[in-house]
Formats: C-alpha cells, structure tokens, sequence
C-alpha cells in the first residue's frame, strides 16, 4: 500500500479489543486502543545477548530499523533490519463477512520470524510485553489477576483480568473494557513471567528463542464472558454458540493459524482487485484501509431466543448503539457482503419501536449506548418529551429505514425481512409522506451541523424512501399499491427540482437559501435504483456545480463549513458519469488521509483545506465507502 495510514491496524476484534499505532514506524509511539488511551505492547528482539525494540516506545531499548510496512484489507505487516538479521511480523485478525464464526471469535494473529543476513548464525529471541491497559478503562483502576492457563500439549498461555469483574457495569464512548479476560498465548517452550514497571503498571510477558525461517505464532485473545446487555439481558457474543470455552476456541484458532493467513491474504487481494478494476489503485487503498476499522466497530451476539444482533458503537461522536444514522451510511459493505450482518444492526431497532416506550410515529436513532442495548439514549436528558422530540431526527431516520430495508430486498431478491416489519414500514411511510417533502426545522445525520429547516437532501432522503417501499411493495406482487407509492414519490421529486434550483442551475442546501450548496449524497439511490425519479439533466447538473467546490482534501459537505464526511463524499461521487470523474473526488480523499497529522484509525469528518480531523475516528460508517461497487448490483 503506497498510502500513508493516518494509523495502522494491529489488533481488531471489536470495539474494546482493538490496538493500533498511531505512527509509521511501529517503535515511534506506544500502541493504542482506537480511542488514543495507551494500550501497551512491547516488542524486543534479542540478538546475540543485544536488545532491540521493534514494537513500542520503552526508550531504554535501542530500535532495529524498520525497513518497510504494509497494510492490506486484513494483514498489516512489518520488516526490520539489522547487520545481522532480518525480522518479519505480521498481525492479522481473521474478519470474514461470510464465517461468522471467526468474526466473531476474539482471537488476533501475531507472527514473527526472521533470517540471518550475514551468513553467520545468530542466537535471538523475541519478548513481547502487554501492559494491563488492555483489560481496565484506565491502568490503576483495579487490581488484576495473573494466572497461566494450558491451551494444549506444551503450549501455555497467560491471563489477566480485573479483580473486581464487574461485567457490562459502564457504558460510554471514551471508555475501555474492565471485565472479563485477556490472553497471551506465545509459542511452545516460552518463558511466561509478569512484572510492573516504574509506574507500577502491571505488564504479562512471554519470551522465546528462535530459529532462523522459522515462523512463530502469537495470539491475543480476549474473553468478555458476556458481550452486551440487550433489553435487560446480558448475551453472549456469537462465538459461543459453537460451544467452545475460550481455551478451546484458542487452541483451534492455532491449529488453523497459516489457514487464516492465507484466507485473509486471499480476501484482501481480492478487495484490493475489486477497488482497482472498479476506480483505480487509490480507491482500492482507501477501501482496503477502511475494511477491518468497519467490523471491528461492531459486536457479534446472539440473543436467548438464538437471534442474531449486530450492534455498532458509535465510535467518538457519542457511543450509542445500533445508531440507524451509522447504519445508513456504513449499509453499502454489507449489502455486498452479507446481508444478515445489516439485518442484525436493524432487528434491536424493531424491537425497540415496537416496545411500549418509544412513543412516537417515526423511527428511533439508536437503541442505547455501547454495550447498554436497552432503550434509545440520544437526547435521554431532555426534560420533556417535547424536548426530546426536538433532539429526534424523525424524517431522517424514517427514510433510512425504508431505504435500508428495499436495498436489502433488492441484494436478497426477496421481502421476506420487510414481510416482518410491514406495520412499521408503512407508519414510517405515510410519516415521510405527510413531513417529508419539506421537512420542519430538525436534526438530520450530520447533527454537528445543528437544527436546519427546508434541507433539500433530507428532503431527498424522503422521497428515496417512499420510493424504496414501492420497490418493496412491487416485489410483494402488490403492483398497484406500489405505482401509488411512486407516483407520490415522483410528484414530490418534481416539487423538489423546482424549489431547490439556484439560477446556475445547481442546487441549495435549503429550499430558503438560494445560492448555497450541499452534498445530495441521497439522491445516489435513484441512479442505482433507476427509478428515475430525477432527470438525468439534475444528477448531472449536480455533479458539475460539486466539482467547482472541490477543495485540495475534498468537497465540503456544505456551503457552510470548509469541513467533509468520507462517507458522504463517494456518495456524491458516485453522480459522476464515468470512472475518471469520480477519481476526481477519490484522489483528495487519498491525499487527506495520506498527509493527515491526525493519527487516528480513518476519521470520517475532516477540513478539506488542512486534511486534519475535525471529530470522530474509528467509524463504522467507512462502510459507505464501497458504495461504488453496488451500482453494478442494486
């Protein structure tokens, strides 16, 4: 990969196991979780009695140069070099969209092995150090546990966890896992020790001499006992439901560890192949990069009734979670992946409307705050209910869940999901109806943006979803309730056309601001739907005005700000006519992160003129970034 990842994954399992550099040369920092805290990991190779750090930031090592780095869709990989030795690491964490499985087991891969450069033999090892920051939300908080625990013949593993264990007790965005249990598990024939440092910080290590060619499995596991509390239920994540205890589940993770290499090589080349062929060698990189930050943003559970939920953490823009909003946008990878992963983050949303304690005639925004799934938090302090209807994002979240549920019918080729949820689509339906053509003064996903009344893309988000329940209703067989639907969603694209116009023939951010601009980024379902709700005149009318807008790191999202959403700026480059105009939007995505001195796992919110964040990191909606490749499936 020629791009410069603003952070490297290492580590990706979920929201709590998840530790990444933050620099380009994995001995420059100390490794973090994906919230920035510290998340220590050691790593020093001894040569011939000479210690050398490859992995963190303890100075009191010398480093062993680091010769090169790469990062694929799966594997992220290094080279050190020396006079005397060559040595190769590797991390990689088996995310298959299609073993879910494995996407769910919280094992992480670490190989090493290295290679003598000199021609003479040379006596090494490899010490790997982890700091107890990866099972407590702040290193202190509580007193750990250290035992060694057998994984199979020969092989032992060390595990540490909270003293206190007090499992699902907190729920926040900033905020790391303290219950439950980590694992070191090193090669046969380790040294397995514990130790604190001069901070009195508790560290488990294990150490083993190696062969030269040889290669040398490391696992990182993690335990959580229970995932999620889901309706005042605590689960378990999926993994469980193969009846394995987390030994085993290691053991089995060994056993198969050079398989897991070669699928994850396999599937990232393929995701690489895809991008390229689709839009070029950049595109590829960025979606490659993005790839393990989207699922490891989720959890994989299951409830007791065996269902199957895939709950996101809204990662640094609060922590809700199952937030539709985050849903939407991160839609487009799952629709190509697999659809029960999408029909798993909307099920708790469902339920959740259903439930006597949302009152309202519109979908919710979220169905709680990660790992707490019991009831919306997103304005939960308001006062009032007219109060907290005022923080809802009624039209917005309506129309998402009835675009949501027609691209799942559509990649499916079937309503058997929407068949469940009927009653709610259609209240959510006539919602859009009677609010949707020119929406009140309301929040809409890009909330950091305030309140705004008459939004045109809200607006459009509207009429998309009034038209995806005609699509649904027309695969039902009911073809004359479906033609009502779309008529009603046509009339309302008409009124749109004529009340959004600027005189140059682009389009306002609001029907009430002649002469401003925005990204219609939904309007992208009518040219993969063809629909053809809109002319081909507005898509590209459109696309043009958004090209003399286009800053040195992007579009903005808006007239109003200099700042962007990743997400959003593929969407709109999808209105582009061909391949090497929507380059033209891809390349200063390219750049952002390439240059970006905000070393944080992919920001989607940023300033299109300095490339640095402006909020948010390590967000499922990089997902939206793969929308390009559902053009040719929808």
């Amino acid at each position: 990969m020629k791009l410069r990842p603003p952070a490297v994954p290492l580590i990706t399992v979920d929201p709590y196991f998840s530790i990444w550099s933050p620099a380009d040369e994995l001995y420059s920092e100390e490794t973090v979780h994906w919230t920035g805290a510290e998340n220590i990991i050691e790593g020093i190779v001894t040569v011939d009695g000479e210690d050398f750090r490859f992995m963190g930031n303890n100075r009191k090592y010398p480093v062993i140069t680091q010769a090169a780095m790469d990062v694929t869709a799966l594997v992220t990989e290094y080279d050190f070099v020396n006079e005397k030795i060559t040595l190769n690491v590797k991390f990689y964490t088996p995310l298959f969209t299609d073993d879910l499985y494995r996407l769910s087991r919280p094992v992480s891969y670490m190989k090493v092995k290295f290679e003598n450069v000199d021609g003479v033999a040379h006596k090494v090892s490899v010490k790997l150090s982890v700091s107890e920051q990866i099972c407590l939300d702040k290193a202190g908080d509580d007193e750990v546990t250290i035992e060694t625990v057998q994984i199979k013949d020969g092989i032992n593993a060390v595990k540490m966890g909270s003293k206190k264990q007090e499992i699902l007790g907190k729920f926040g965005d900033d905020l790391r896992i303290d219950w439950g249990y980590f694992y070191l598990c090193p090669p046969a024939d380790s040294s397995i020790s514990s130790f604190k440092d001069e901070e009195n910080m508790n560290f488990v290590s294990a150490e083993f001499a190696c062969e030269a060619s040889k290669v040398y499995d490391i696992l990182f596991a993690y335990d959580d006992i229970y995932s999620l509390e889901y309706f005042k239920k605590h689960i378990k994540a999926y993994w469980h439901t193969k009846g394995l205890t987390i030994e085993e589940a290691m053991k089995e993770a060994l056993e198969e560890s050079e398989e897991m290499l070669i699928k994850c090589n396999k599937v990232s080349y393929d995701i690489y192949k895809q991008g390229k062929r689709s839009s070029g060698i950049k595109y590829a990189e960025i979606i490659s990069l993005a790839y393990r930050q989207i699922l490891a943003a989720h959890k994989l559970a299951v409830t007791d009734e065996g269902e199957l939920v895939y709950i996101s953490k809204e990662c640094f823009s609060n922590g809700c979670a199952a937030t539709v909003d985050v849903t939407y946008p991160s839609s487009p990878f799952f629709l190509l992946y697999n659809t029960e992963l999408l029909k798993g983050m909307l099920v708790p949303i469902f339920k959740y409307d259903e439930s006597d304690e949302w009152v309202f005639d519109f979908a919710p925004h979220d169905v709680g705050t990660y790992p707490v799934v019991n009831g919306q938090r997103y304005g939960w302090k308001s006062k009032t209910l007219e109060e907290y209807k005022t923080k809802q994002m009624p039209v917005e979240e309506c129309g998402n869940m009835l675009i949501l549920m027609a691209n799942i019918a559509m990649v499916d080729k079937n309503t058997d999901f929407a068949d469940r949820y009927m009653a709610q689509l259609d209240r959510w339906v006539k919602y859009l109806i009677k609010y949707g053509e020119d929406p009140e003064n309301q929040l809409c996903t890009d909330d950091f943006a305030g309140h705004m009344a008459h939004n045109c893309n809200l607006s459009l988000k509207a009429i998309m979803g009034i038209a995806g329940y005609s699509i649904i209703l027309k695969m039902q067989g009911k073809a004359e309730d479906a033609d009502k639907y779309m008529k009603i969603a046509k009339d309302m694209a008409d009124s749109w056309v004529k009340r959004a116009a600027n005189k140059d023939g682009s389009f306002r951010l609001a029907f009430d601001k002649p002469g401003t601009f925005s990204m219609k980024y939904n309007i992208v379902w009518d040219k993969f739907w063809h629909t053809n709700l809109f002319s081909p005149y507005v898509l590209s009318s459109e696309y043009l005005n958004n090209c003399k807008h286009i800053n040195y790191y992007g579009m903005p999202l808006d007239s109003r700000k200099a700042y962007t959403k990743s997400d959003w700026l593929v969407w709109t480059a999808c209105l582009a006519p061909s391949d090497d105009e929507f380059e033209k939007f891809i390349t200063p995505l390219w750049d952002a992160y390439n240059v970006s001195n905000s070393r944080v796992p992919m920001t989607d919110w940023y300033d299109t003129n300095t490339s640095i964040m402006i909020g948010f990191k390590h967000r499922t909606v990089q997902g939206g970034l793969y929308i390009k490749f559902l053009e040719d499936i929808l």
